[in-house]
């Protein structure tokens, strides 16, 4: 049998890797300057805890903003925790990493997509990946960004 490199799947953990590492540099530091986040999440998805009203309210996808008001966020290998203001109601939410359909810091016009498409039944059930990186409308032309910037010296 032909071996073969997944690369779908090691972007999809790579992805989800670099969001971990931003929602812990958050949790321990606070949000820098005008970042801020838009975070849309499956809530049909097995390890999504939120409140009922909001289950019903979001029955399969919902889109959080961490900005202003947040506490209690923390990080693990698996998702994260946080508690959010609605309405003037606390509500504690956990979200694994593997529920996730968007991150987007619209601060830097930086974005990532998660989409996952359902396999054929004759197939296994790995996740197909797609990740794109969200751009301005207005904007044409696009932006090349060189990793050396992000290494550390």
């Amino acid at each position: 049998m032909a071996r073969s490199i997944d690369y779908g799947n090691l972007m999809h953990r790579a992805m989800r890797g670099l969001i971990q590492s931003v929602l812990t540099e958050v949790a321990e530091h606070g949000l820098p300057g005008a970042h801020h986040f838009f975070i849309t999440f499956d809530t049909t998805h097995p390890g999504v805890q939120i409140a009922d009203w909001l289950k019903e309210r979001y029955p399969t996808e919902m889109t959080v903003v961490l900005q202003h008001w947040f506490e209690d966020l923390q990080v693990t290998d698996e998702g994260f925790s946080v508690t959010l203001n609605f309405g003037n109601t606390p509500e504690p939410m956990v979200i694994p990493f593997d529920a996730l359909r968007t991150f987007v810091d619209p601060s830097v016009e930086f974005g990532l997509r998660f989409e996952t498409q359902q396999e054929d039944e004759d197939e296994d059930d790995d996740e197909e990946l797609d990740i794109e990186v969200e751009e301005d409308p207005v904007r044409q032309d696009a932006e090349i960004v060189s990793l050396d910037q992000f290494r550390k010296h």
